[in-house]
């Protein structure tokens, strides 16, 4: 199954995808995108450019379990794909993405501008893969 994953944020979104194999998560990039109106829209166009059959979306779940405003947010965003694109959208806990994928450019020595282009599809690629990961456990893969 085609798939695409989304890290959602305020001014950057990272996009991430795997082919219908799902062995692999690749990153697909970073929307730059501080207008939530025009991200969506770059969202369904990346939904439509990979004929993705399913898009999964970072929750931020706080540690303790409790939704946040970003986690309410995301919540909105999946909803909206489904109802506007007609792809079926997951939530998909992601407390510790951003930190992981802090830790992966700081391995690679990828600092300032850099690191600010890259940190969202790097947690993008982490979520999915994280999801694939349970997809595979499950027998659904």
């Amino acid at each position: 199954m085609k798939i695409l994953a989304i890290d959602y944020g305020d001014s950057r979104t990272g996009l991430a995808y795997c082919d219908a194999s799902e062995s692999i998560a690749a990153p697909l990039g970073t929307l730059f995108e501080k207008s939530p109106e025009k991200c969506f829209k770059r969202i369904l166009e990346s939904i439509s450019e990979q004929g993705s059959e399913l898009v999964v979306v970072g929750h931020p779940v706080n540690m303790d379990g409790s939704l946040g405003p970003r986690a309410r947010l995301c919540e909105e965003l999946a909803a909206r794909i489904e109802r506007e694109s007609g792809v079926k959208a997951v939530l998909w806990d992601e407390r510790v993405t951003t930190v992981q994928a802090a830790g992966i450019l700081n391995e690679t020595n990828v600092r300032g501008k850099k690191r600010k282009k890259v940190i969202d599809t790097v947690a993008a690629t982490l979520i999915l893969e994280s999801y694939l990961d349970y997809r595979r456990k499950k027998g659904e893969a």
